[in-house]
């Protein structure tokens, strides 16, 4: 019988750097946002820039736990935590999703409230300082785009992000057709369109990061595929115990038994880790090499 853990790292340290300057512009871009559209609220009396206000201070706080977790994750192994703290940018991306669909719960109900009580504001202040939020929380957007594929957390502060642009798009979109046709129910029909369309694109967001909690196998890895390329390396006759769990939102751990009568070698070893990270993007594999099927009951060999 023979053992092997082997790591394969792809250098993340240029993206960490780089969505580590994106958080600190974000946050502070909408906070100056937040201090402007709440004044602009009061003065304009509106609700809606009030309410909104609220909905950005609590992406600043999205924001900043997302950063938090990424740095924390950064933090070196030890005796205690041998995989580090990277598993906080799961914990982080989570909350990021319920605290999203909190935000939508939180506009819905100002929606359903100025519907039930429309209120005259001043639209031209309402349009400007929704333009300015477009731009805003656009640009903040934009920052995260690049990561939002490969690292569900980004993806959490991009669709934060997203969410505040086109809710400011809506806002302004309402407050131009209140302001020219005095519609006063068009300012809460348009959010209401808005908030469909972000509650069922971010759906998916909010499933993979319960999925993450959970040690499920990340979305972008197929466990099948893994467990048939496992079998199909030379002298390979079995796989068992194959399990394949995220360790943060960026890096995947495997564990597998692999049944191998010719026994092992350091080259098998070597290109089987190394094709665990190029294939599938596993960059931390531990493969026990057996000479003879596994015959406990304990043994797992249909499913990962």
């Amino acid at each position: 019988m023979a053992h092997d853990h082997a790591h394969h790292h792809h250098n993340h340290a240029a993206d960490i750097t780089h969505f580590g300057r994106a958080f600190g512009i974000g946050i502070a871009l909408n906070l100056v946002f937040v201090a402007a559209e709440a004044t602009g609220g009061w003065w304009a009396n509106s609700s809606a820039l009030l309410s909104d206000a609220g909905h950005n201070l609590s992406d600043v706080l999205s924001l900043a736990l997302a950063w938090g977790a990424s740095r924390l994750g950064q933090q070196p192994t030890s005796s205690r935590y041998t995989y580090g703290l990277k598993s906080a940018t799961i914990q982080a991306a989570l909350l990021n999703a319920a605290l999203l669909y909190l935000a939508l719960g939180f506009i819905l109900w100002d929606t359903l409230d100025h519907l039930r009580h429309p209120e005259p504001v001043n639209g031209q202040l309402v349009m400007l300082l929704a333009g300015a939020g477009i731009v805003v929380n656009g640009a903040t957007a934009l920052l995260f785009r690049s990561g939002q594929q490969h690292d569900v957390n980004v993806r959490g502060a991009y669709l934060h992000m997203l969410t505040d642009a086109l809710v400011s798009l809506g806002v302004m979109a309402g407050g131009a057709l209140v302001y020219f046709t005095g519609w006063l129910w068009l300012d809460p029909a348009i959010s209401f369109v808005i908030l469909g369309i972000v509650g069922f694109s971010s759906w998916g967001l909010l499933r993979e990061t319960v999925q993450l909690s959970l040690h499920g196998v990340p979305a972008a890895i197929d466990p099948e595929a893994v467990r048939a390329y496992l079998l199909a390396q030379p002298g390979v006759v079995g796989v068992h115990d194959l399990h394949i769990w995220p360790l943060s939102t960026r890096e995947t751990a495997l564990t597998a038994h692999v049944v191998r009568p010719a026994g092992t070698d350091s080259p098998f070893l070597h290109e089987l880790q190394h094709a665990m990270a190029h294939e599938f993007n596993i960059g931390h594999t531990t493969v026990q090499v057996e000479t003879s099927a596994c015959t406990s009951e304990s043994c797992d060999a249909v499913h990962p």
